[in-house]
């Protein structure tokens, strides 16, 4: 319950943008559930994703790709390709690569995030509703990372 409450914690830190304050009360539950529950719980693998969200949102591409590329395979083995955790687990994954390719990812790790989030956008137009603004969102990704990719090409 406790780790919930800090959860809870974060986000409302995050909402009154307190991002340095979420980020590290993400990490304590992410820490927690791991010591708790181990890295293959569900609950692990969602404060895993929620404490990557908020690397993103800090710009600390590098600690998210360690952390996503530990992850990914963990989760893909416990919950599947199809499961909602782990679409919003790759979606981060490839928004870290796409954002970090402003600041020098190679066109081979753009091409893989724009890969990934085609991947992902079929899998959640399957998983959720048409009109779910998740998919919504990966279809905003997934512009934003082809736009991105075609840039860099160019250069």
């Amino acid at each position: 319950n406790i780790l919930d409450v800090q959860g809870n914690l974060a986000v409302t830190y995050a909402k009154l943008e307190r991002h340095e304050l979420a980020l590290r009360m993400k990490r304590i539950v992410y820490s927690g559930y791991l010591k708790l529950k181990g890295e293959e719980h569900t609950d692990t693998l969602i404060s895993a994703n929620n404490y990557a969200d908020s690397l993103i949102q800090l710009q600390r591409y590098k600690t998210v790709m360690d952390l996503l590329r530990k992850t990914l395979p963990i989760a893909r083995r416990v919950l599947g390709d199809s499961d909602k955790t782990m679409l919003r687990l790759r979606v981060n994954y490839a928004r870290a690569l796409c954002v970090d390719a402003v600041t020098g990812t190679s066109l081979d790790d753009l091409r893989e995030a724009v890969t990934t989030l085609e991947d992902s956008e079929r899998t959640a137009q399957r998983v959720f509703s048409g009109a779910n603004p998740f998919v919504e969102q990966v279809a905003y990704f997934l512009r934003e990372s082809r736009g991105l990719l075609h840039k860099k090409r160019k250069t």
